[in-house]
């Protein structure tokens, strides 16, 4: 795995929680839709009490998958900010800090480091190779 595939698994697991929060509101939305005849009409049938039990079945369901990959994120951010602290460089360490533990785009990046674009791209590439150089260091370690 290159540095760069490294540390963008954070983002890519957010983007997925993210998804999962739309699909979590979407079942919740659908246990919230009943109605009710208030007309004075008697009703002889009953609503089909199983369908909204699988959808709240579904909902509690997704509400697990979305707890453990928010445990997830949350081990891989700690994983991705103990490898980004031993990047000694200072401004080096803060670009991918804001970039990949923040998921910040470059132009907010640049323009919260009072720097050109360019400038974040040209340090962001060297950040990377001294994180793919520390990860080759663990992996002999290992």
């Amino acid at each position: 795995m290159t540095a760069t595939e490294y540390l963008g698994q954070a983002y890519r697991l957010d983007q997925r929680i993210n998804s999962k929060l739309q699909q979590v509101e979407s079942l919740r939305s659908l246990t919230r839709k009943v109605t009710a005849s208030y007309d004075g009409e008697t009703v002889f049938h009953t609503r089909n009490v199983t369908s909204l039990e699988d959808t709240i079945f579904r909902l509690m369901e997704a509400e697990e998958e979305l707890n453990r990959q928010i445990d997830e994120l949350v081990v891989l951010k700690m994983d991705i900010s103990r490898m980004i602290n031993r990047v000694r460089n200072e401004s080096l360490r803060l670009i991918l800090e804001k970039r990949y533990l923040c998921f910040l785009h470059w132009d907010q990046i640049a323009a919260e480091m009072h720097y050109s674009r360019r400038w974040v791209l040209k340090r962001h590439a060297r950040a990377v190779e001294v994180v793919d150089k520390l990860m080759a260091e663990s992996e002999g370690q290992a």
